[in-house]
């Protein structure tokens, strides 16, 4: 299984559009707060965990790709970092983590269930959660379905999930946390947009 991420990360390079991470960068240093232990779940490179340090917020990645988490190290030298099997326990202390960002992850993990009880048990009291992952508007997904289904959903492709609102909304609130929120925002309406979900730990 952590050959199929390895194979996974590295086929995402290179680095996301200039508009598509400013955007995202934006969004998450709009929660985080100096002093601040935040955990980028699915650090990757390590960009946010830099952008994180800029800031004055305690940078923390965990990765499962041993090559992402290579050029982590060199990005944000001063992040604490962990490397982690498929599905294994995060790597952290309960109660530990004041935010949680996980950004384009959640759709490639197998046992979202197992991942969201694992982020409800590190958030501190109080603590809250930020998500991004893709949506597939309704004309996306008819498309998908009428014309390539069999190679859009691929048991060995990237994406093993596809989330909306209703179902992404679900896994949070059923994995204990609450005051739960989610969004669509960018991209076109009915086809392509990204899902923000918000959450947190009572």
């Amino acid at each position: 299984m952590r050959d199929w991420y390895e194979q996974v990360w590295e086929s995402a390079l290179p680095d996301p559009e200039p508009w598509a991470w400013q955007r995202r960068r934006a969004r998450l240093l709009d929660e985080a707060k100096p002093g601040e232990r935040v955990l980028d779940l699915g650090c990757g490179a390590g960009r946010f965990l830099r952008a994180l340090q800029e800031v004055g917020s305690v940078p923390v990645g965990v990765e499962i790709a041993e090559a992402a988490l290579s050029r982590a190290r060199v990005n944000a030298p001063r992040a604490e970092l962990h490397l982690m099997a498929p599905d294994a326990e995060l790597p952290l202390a309960d109660d530990s983590i004041a935010l949680v960002w996980c950004s384009e992850v959640i759709e490639h993990v197998a046992d979202t269930a197992q991942l969201v009880g694992e982020v409800h048990r590190v958030l501190a009291p109080g603590g809250r959660v930020l998500i991004t992952t893709p949506f597939h508007g309704r004309l996306h997904g008819a498309a998908v379905a009428l014309l390539k289904f069999d190679s859009h959903f691929d048991p060995l492709g990237q994406h093993l999930r596809f989330y909306t609102r209703t179902s992404l909304a679900k896994a949070l609130s059923e994995g204990g946390l609450t005051d739960v929120r989610v969004r669509a925002t960018g991209g076109v309406p009915l086809l392509r947009r990204t899902l923000v979900a918000r959450a947190r730990k009572r």
